[in-house]
């Protein structure tokens, strides 16, 4: 399937979970254009609710939230609507978290900021059909070790020891890793 037209009004309902503001603004206006039906949330909790009050069929949900981890989203959707099709977004990817999402029943995972036509071809994309191409720009390497780096570094409350100990390097090597800007 390729084109959101085709299906019923029921069908072209699309949830949108994410915390931040302009991006959720953009991509509901985006989505909308697109003939999707589109409710929004900011938080854990709005996105719950919205899945309980009225079940969507598309869901694309940040991974992290103020209020916690989007992937609860993901699941409560599937636990009322198997045939749910859900996008993760997140500038933390990892492998780990990645797998979660596709066990709770993600279709695709992708990083931010995701591009509106990536974002509803890994929602349309059949299982049957070919996985969409790879994004024209990736991340480099060195800008996912520095995104992992960051992550973990907030995931120990910003203690730099910890952080170290870890990712298994040096505090010094570390401490010049975070001085400097984010890699391309």
């Amino acid at each position: 399937m390729t084109d959101i037209s085709e299906l019923a009004e029921s069908e072209r309902t699309l949830l949108l979970v994410d915390d931040d503001k302009p991006f959720l603004t953009r991509l509901e206006r985006a989505m909308d254009k697109r003939g999707f039906i589109v409710s929004i949330a900011d938080t854990v909790a709005g996105g719950l609710a919205a899945v309980k009050s009225n079940t969507p069929a598309f869901a694309v949900v940040d991974l992290r939230l103020e209020d916690g981890n989007g992937l609860a989203v993901v699941q409560a959707l599937h636990e009322h609507r198997p045939d749910a099709r859900a996008v993760v977004l997140t500038g933390y990817g990892n492998i780990a978290t990645a797998v979660t999402a596709v066990k709770l029943g993600a279709v695709d995972y992708l990083a931010k900021p995701a591009d509106a036509d990536d974002i509803v071809k890994a929602l349309l994309a059949g299982e049957e059909e070919i996985k969409p191409e790879p994004p024209e720009n990736p991340m480099s390497a060195d800008r996912v070790r520095w995104e992992h780096i960051q992550r973990v570094y907030e995931l120990c409350d910003r203690n730099v020891s910890e952080t170290a100990r870890r990712l298994n390097m040096h505090r010094r090597t570390l401490q010049r890793i975070l001085a400097k800007r984010a890699p391309r």
